[in-house]
């Protein structure tokens, strides 16, 4: 009778312990965009939910702090640290819920084992010493990270679906970005001919949605057995998104062809009163040479991931601005400025390469170099009109 008693108690034991294994869940959230920049693209993190011990853990790789010294310019650098953050995950939703991004819930289909192991990996990485990581927007981010650490729990290998084919990082940062057209024109800026490079499905998976429908069609393959990677997917979080604040009325568009036509304009006038305008040239080639001080750190400096091979270097660099001095002074004095003659031979050559260099340009670029160079010709003709007679 004892034995029947121990029998019964351990195979009780048995299924209370397979009960509460079951009960645990992981699952990747991922989340609408917000209307800040640094939202745009969404978000993803991990959840832990074991009820049995009362655990339901949102594990983060995205946080960050602005009042980090020298944020601005390590970020600038590409020398911004994130770390992992755990919060209950009330306080997670409750914090999109009040921002107005929905989150998706993809319940993952591990074992029991595969839950063990990314809960002891998931802990071991919020340690004090381990936590801290280099943030890379393309690379290594919030969304990455939690496809690697998902993968590096699970015995067998995860095959993802055939991905768009053609497509490039500046192709997914234009469709993170739609509506969003002076932050599209500012990442346009900085971005480089590598950003145009057509990339994997696996390279694609740095946008937080990208990895949503690259996990909805994954598979975990092990020896002969092959299981999908998502057991359910839900919306745990149905609001609407928040109204974005009204921002500048006119798009950027608008405001180099504005600006084009008073370059014109001011040329026009240049011509008729036989004089130069001086303060024009300071604001249009000073703004050129501020433009070409940050696009030339970021090409000489910076690490961030496809900057450095930026062909914008051609038309914004510092060179207008360290002259922009002496450009002043001869524009007052009324002296022949062979920069404006050399500008012109410069800004023509490079809007007739533009189509054939390896990078996609905002459609800001072309009348922005169209404005220098009217400027530059505006320069040359009045003092050849001035010293023709």
């Amino acid at each position: 009778m004892k034995k029947l008693l121990v029998l019964l108690y351990l195979i009780l034991a048995s299924w209370s312990v397979r009960a509460q294994q079951d009960s645990v869940r992981v699952s990747l959230l991922t989340c609408a965009p917000g209307t800040e920049i640094y939202e745009l693209f969404g978000h993803t993190a991990i959840r832990y939910e074991n009820p049995a011990e009362g655990k339901d853990l949102v594990f983060n790789y995205g946080i960050f702090s602005f009042n980090t010294p020298n944020f601005v310019l390590r970020f600038v650098k590409g020398e911004t640290d994130y770390r992992l953050g755990v919060v209950p995950y009330s306080y997670f939703e409750g914090e999109y819920a009040v921002r107005g991004s929905s989150v998706y819930q993809q319940t993952l289909n591990l074992t029991d084992e595969e839950k063990q192991k990314i809960w002891d990996l998931l802990e071991e990485n919020y340690r004090p010493g381990n936590r801290i990581y280099r943030y890379n927007y393309f690379y290594d981010n919030c969304t990455t990270r939690a496809r690697d650490k998902i993968e590096d729990c699970i015995d067998g290998k995860v095959v993802y679906p055939q991905a768009e084919e053609g497509v490039t990082f500046r192709d997914i940062v234009h469709r993170c970005t739609k509506g969003n057209e002076w932050d599209e024109l500012g990442i346009d800026l900085c971005l480089g001919s590598e950003a145009d490079v057509p990339i994997d499905g696996r390279k694609q998976m740095f946008a937080p949605f990208n990895m949503l429908e690259a996990a909805r069609g994954a598979v975990i393959m092990q020896g002969d057995s092959v299981r999908p990677l998502v057991l359910s997917e839900s919306k745990v979080v149905d609001v609407e998104p928040e109204e974005a604040k009204p921002g500048f009325p006119l798009s950027p568009l608008s405001c180099v062809c504005i600006l084009l036509v008073v370059t014109c304009i001011i040329v026009w006038l240049q011509l008729k009163w036989k004089k130069v305008i001086w303060a024009w040239d300071l604001l249009l080639f000073g703004a050129q040479g501020v433009a070409g001080c940050i696009i030339a750190f970021l090409f000489f400096f910076s690490i961030h991931p496809t900057v450095g091979s930026n062909w914008l270097i051609v038309l914004f660099n510092p060179i207008p601005l360290i002259y922009l001095p002496v450009m002043i002074y001869k524009a007052i004095k009324g002296r022949k400025d062979l920069y404006h003659l050399i500008n012109m031979a410069y800004l023509t050559f490079f809007i007739m390469i533009m189509p054939f260099i390896q990078q996609e340009f905002n459609v800001t670029v072309l009348p922005l170099a169209l404005c220098l160079l009217v400027c530059s010709t505006g320069h040359v003709f009045l003092y050849y009109r001035q010293n023709s007679k």
